[in-house]
């Protein structure tokens, strides 16, 4: 795929979601993009676990921690097994830590913040749901476009190669 650059894909696409601004990049890639897989949960990151144990071929993680800026939901352990899976990356709508391992981490990663505490861990939450937050709803499938600029939804994959 090509390189993204979210404002020339708006540019492009008009129709495109976007996300609002709050999110700010921690992963080794800073661009990324793929089909979404969603988690939903609070303060218990069980289903995140799961689902970055499982192969991501590709996929963005999108996850709906309902913003809660009291524990964090991905550290440096569940993005190293996220990578080596082959997910491109993970939106937090919650916190994460470890940043320095983050940013080394051959993953995308967006999220609010970052918080030491680590989450709870008791098998709660729901995979593969519509979610919305940041002024977006988001359905599985549909495609997630990210870089420093910003997070775009489409409801399908982009030809960014301008061969329409």
């Amino acid at each position: 795929m090509s390189h993204i650059v979210t404002p020339d894909i708006c540019d492009a696409y008009p129709h495109v979601a976007v996300l609002d601004p709050i999110f700010v990049n921690f992963g080794g890639h800073d661009a990324f993009c793929g089909p979404v897989r969603t988690v939903k949960c609070f303060e218990d990151n069980s289903r995140v676990k799961e689902a970055v144990a499982e192969p991501g071929n590709g996929a963005v993680l999108v996850v709906d921690a309902g913003g809660s800026s009291r524990c964090a939901m991905l550290g440096d352990m569940l993005a190293e097994q996220a990578a080596d899976n082959g997910w491109a990356g993970v939106v937090m709508y919650g916190c994460v830590r470890d940043v320095d391992v983050l940013a080394e981490t051959e993953l995308g990663i967006q999220a609010l913040g970052a918080h030491p505490r680590k989450s709870e861990k008791r098998g709660e939450g729901v995979r593969d749901i519509p979610v919305s937050f940041a002024g977006v709803s988001i359905v599985p499938g549909q495609w997630l476009y990210a870089d420093n600029n910003g997070i775009l939804i489409a409801d399908e994959r982009l030809d960014l190669e301008g061969n329409t």
